[in-house]
């Protein structure tokens, strides 16, 4: 276990002047400190678009295959995390002021179907489903009935989402009658697939690169990233969010990801700045410690999911950071650790149940 470390995760700092060209964004835009993203999404379309033009032509192999192996390498390992944790920023915070709300429209319609995001299925899951449950039963991605240090249940868990992850938020949107939602995701979905049909008559090694390639590995590293955001859980209380979600620190997946491994004061405030986090954390130390927060670092949910297929608990425990001395000893962490990764028994618990207990009470 580790004391608690100088945090060294980006936050905002104020730059010095912005030339005419960031004056022209930041005009247009809700909060300054997004302007990093304006670039970031530039370099996208540059490096992006050009390359999957020319693997529509009718380039000779020995141009075309080089040319689809760096596509795929620089999508899937280079830039597809961090478009992802974009898009997710900016699904929580859009980024563009009302005036202009159809910019914000760009990275899910225009670029996502590119970095392997479906138009609105996204936002659907993430802001319309798994934050308003919160990983409890209604959520469909919930890890609560799974064994999360089991390569099989993984691989179910996995399963489901990729073959019936549609169809359950579909179901799940009409149980609670949010037909707007369901809609947006069911088209947005279809079309893509459609998309993809009618470009593979066109050019299918080409379609298979450009956008199915990216959407397979989108959807699993999404998973692998839930399943070890919600990967220790108290089974005495699990809406708890300090005690049902793991925060990371001090990686440069959080440098590269817009803090996206706290995860912890993402549940607890959604629409918290991301440069905002290391200071929540730095803030409320207490509340963690009380609450039995993990936090880890030095490790990201890369590693910390192989750490759970592999059951290497003394190496998740060495990553742990000791809070407040919220730990007496190594034991005690990997036991904690142990306990949190059981499969909790459905008990219909969900967010509605809560609230109705909260209305009697």
């Amino acid at each position: 276990m580790r004391p608690f470390p100088i945090i060294t995760d980006p936050t905002y700092k104020e730059q010095a002047q912005y030339n005419a060209f960031d004056k022209f964004w930041l005009d247009k835009m809700r909060d300054k400190r997004d302007l990093v993203l304006v670039y970031f999404t530039l370099r996208l379309i540059a490096i992006f678009i050009p390359m999957a033009i020319l693997l529509y032509l009718p380039l000779p192999a020995y141009i075309w295959i080089p040319l689809a192996i760096v596509y795929s390498y620089l999508n899937v390992f280079g830039y597809k995390s961090r478009f992802t944790l974009m898009l997710h920023i900016t699904s929580h915070r859009p980024w563009f002021k009302s005036d202009y709300q159809y910019l914000n429209k760009f990275l899910p319609w225009i670029l996502g179907p590119f970095m392997g995001q479906s138009p609105e299925a996204y936002f659907a899951h993430h802001i319309g489903m798994h934050h308003l449950e919160a990983n409890l039963e209604d959520d469909d991605s919930t890890t609560m009935h799974y064994q999360r240090d089991s390569k099989s249940d993984f691989a179910k868990y996995l399963f489901g989402f990729l073959f019936f992850g549609l169809f359950r938020l579909a179901a799940y949107f009409n149980k609670k009658n949010r037909p707007e939602l369901r809609n947006n995701a069911v088209i947005g979905e279809s079309l893509f697939f459609i998309g993809c049909v009618v470009l593979s008559y066109i050019n299918w090694p080409a379609t298979l690169v450009v956008f199915i390639i990216p959407f397979i590995t989108t959807r699993i590293t999404m998973m692998l990233g839930n399943w070890s955001q919600h990967a220790f859980i108290d089974a005495s209380d699990p809406a708890n969010e300090y005690k049902s979600a793991t925060t990371v620190i001090n990686h440069k997946f959080n440098s590269r990801c817009w803090n996206d491994g706290y995860h912890i004061s993402h549940h607890v405030k959604p629409s918290l700045h991301w440069t905002d986090h290391p200071a929540h954390l730095l803030d409320n130390k207490q509340v963690y410690a009380d609450n039995g927060a993990i936090v880890f670092e030095g490790i990201e949910f890369g590693g910390i999911w192989f750490n759970l297929m592999k059951k290497d608990y003394a190496n998740l425990a060495s990553h742990v950071v000791n809070i407040n001395g919220m730990y007496e000893s190594t034991e005690e962490i990997i036991a904690i650790l142990k306990e949190r990764t059981k499969s909790i028994a459905p008990r219909g618990l969900t967010m509605d149940s809560i609230r109705a207990a909260n209305t009697a009470a």
